[in-house]
């Protein structure tokens, strides 16, 4: 690896490899990286060179970000320690070959809007003007009704010549739009309009005005940093404290006992273990699928009365069940306690503080644990991380791209030298984080198993979108980003496309290239049926020695909010 300024080509605080290795091997050597860094991950070099990382030796990623080479490294540790998982299943050494193939890994990124229901995919359904009326409970109800609510979510330039700020709806467009001095309800008729509209609007503040403003009222947004400007804000180097699979036991704990892994039909690593989730949207979503691809018995809990993505659920219900909550009522809460005194983990999605007010934060558990003699992994994903001054602000994906200073090299890399940032065309780092609490997880409930405790995992969005930014990861050359764009012929991506938006664009230059990930019958998907009809979705990225131990989704996608609270227990 070659790693040079990219100051002059991509901004301030960015470095470019000069001469990315393929992808495959650029894959393994992140991995040494990571493992090297990340407390309590094996560091025997002949575990981490079992793996077997195959793939095109080109990135199949827009954009000059290592997405599909992070994504491969970080399915590679998920398959690391689930070979250890089966080690302290069956009690001798387990074959510790790992298959990873880094096109698989880079798709996956984008899995999300490639599963199909009935041989539709959610755009299609929704094109047709079906899409609300397969979900039993419509949570995206008018949330991008019209074009102004919809283009809240984008970013724009600010008073501040080349400064821009990220605007996020956060599935309630109104108050953001409130704030910048608009009315929803004002006539807009096209999607253009209301950009323009919009952005006329935040031009008359300056960066530091929105931040403050936006700070001030608990609303989603965030200037767009350069890498450099981002780095030496407080939030940054707070976050750089921690390691990225941020794991650690809770000793002040009452002590518990070592947990055997039980005897199982299901040869998978995490077979018989029970989680409990309470999450939205994407990353959270992501740490149960991947737990259960795995083998363990996952049930999501949704609040009904919170919105979330409807399209979504086609792809990350796969293999978990969901159950439907309300916070307010004392039994149904009672029976959320009920499943949460049975579990091995336990995966919370919301601001820190949010949920300890509703008795279920790390003591809460961690007290509970001690009474019941067992430990428990409690996994919290958010966006700035476990502390520092905007640990309790509230964030999604595109909020850490702007920050980290990803929208900005972004922008740049598409001829943009004004500030102008454009979001990156997948939703990284929101399955990214999945992942990483997925790994945090597994390293946790094996930990347990050798020694007894309980355990706190972190995973976030801003660390994981940092990621890129590093020197030790590198940025792609501009002649590398030109030539993968040739070769998908990528569509035009701007400031103002909301993250399905550019998601559709990726789909389809790797429909038109990758053409076997997206046939009917595909053997890089899993059909699975189910009472909500026949799905196909995009199969897991990691393969271990074996198939019977390997990940895989063995029940189909249910919608949220399927199950009511009384009507749900433990297999």
């Amino acid at each position: 690896m070659q790693t040079v300024s990219g100051a002059d080509v991509y901004g301030p605080g960015s470095w470019i490899d000069s001469a990315p290795l393929p992808v495959p091997e650029d894959a393994k050597r992140l991995l040494k990286i990571l493992a090297r860094a990340t407390p309590g991950f094996s560091k025997d070099p002949a575990v981490v060179d079992s793996v077997t990382f195959t793939g095109s030796p080109e990135t199949i990623v827009p954009g000059p970000l290592k997405s599909a080479v992070i994504a491969g490294a970080l399915h590679a540790m998920a398959g690391i320690v689930a070979n250890e998982l089966l080690e302290c299943r069956s009690g001798r050494d387990s074959t510790h070959r790992v298959s990873v193939d880094t096109d698989h890994a880079a798709i996956w990124l984008g899995s999300v809007g490639m599963s199909k229901r009935h041989g539709q995919t959610v755009r299609e359904i929704a094109k047709e003007g079906k899409l609300s009326s397969i979900f039993p409970k419509d949570l995206e109800r008018d949330t991008f009704a019209s074009p102004l609510r919809l283009r809240t979510t984008a970013n724009y330039e600010t008073k501040d010549p080349g400064v821009w700020y990220q605007l996020h709806g956060s599935l309630n467009a109104d108050p953001v739009l409130q704030v910048i001095g608009l009315d929803a309800a004002a006539k807009c008729d096209t999607d253009e309009e209301a950009t323009n509209m919009i952005g006329e609007h935040v031009r008359k503040y300056t960066a530091n005005e929105l931040e403050m403003m936006f700070l001030s009222r608990g609303l989603c947004g965030s200037i767009c940093y350069t890498p450099a400007a981002w780095s030496k804000t407080r939030m940054a180097q707070d976050l750089e404290r921690h390691p990225l699979i941020n794991y650690s036991q809770q000793t002040y704990a009452v002590p518990t006992p070592a947990i055997p892994l039980g005897v199982s039909s299901d040869k998978r690593p995490l077979a018989g273990i029970k989680v409990v989730e309470l999450v939205r949207i994407i990353a959270g979503p992501v740490i149960g699928t991947t737990l259960a691809a795995f083998g363990a018995d996952v049930i999501r809990v949704n609040c009904g009365r919170l919105p979330d993505f409807n399209s979504l659920q086609l792809t990350l219900n796969a293999g978990v069940r969901t159950v439907d909550i309300d916070l307010s009522k004392d039994e149904e809460v009672e029976n959320l306690r009920e499943l949460i005194q049975g579990a091995d983990v336990f995966v919370q999605g919301y601001r820190p503080g949010v949920i300890g007010r509703k008795g279920h934060g790390l003591h809460n558990l961690l007290e509970m644990a001690g009474k019941r003699g067992r430990g428990i992994v409690y996994v919290e994903e958010n966006c700035y991380g476990p502390d520092g001054p905007m640990a309790e602000r509230p964030g999604w994906q595109q909020v850490a791209d702007a920050a980290s200073g990803c929208s900005y090299v972004t922008g740049r890399s598409l001829g943009h030298t004004d500030g102008t940032c454009v979001l990156p065309a997948l939703p990284v780092p929101d399955m990214l984080t999945g992942l990483i609490g997925a790994i945090g997880a597994m390293m946790a409930l094996r930990d347990r198993t050798r020694q007894g405790g309980s355990y706190h995992v972190f995973a976030s969005l801003m660390a994981a979108a940092s990621l890129h930014l590093k020197p030790e990861v590198g940025l792609y050359p501009p002649a590398v980003v030109q030539q993968c764009s040739e070769k998908f012929k990528w569509s035009r991506t701007g400031p103002e496309h909301f993250v399905l938006e550019l998601l559709d664009v990726v789909l389809a230059g790797w429909k038109g290239v990758l053409p076997s990930y997206f046939e009917d019958g595909s053997s890089s998907t899993t059909r699975l049926k189910g009472d909500w009809g026949d799905f196909e979705v995009l199969s897991p990225v990691v393969k271990l020695a074996r198939a019977e131990n390997s990940p895989r989704y063995t029940t189909a996608p249910e919608p949220n909010c399927y199950r009511q609270s009384h009507a749900i227990s433990w297999l």
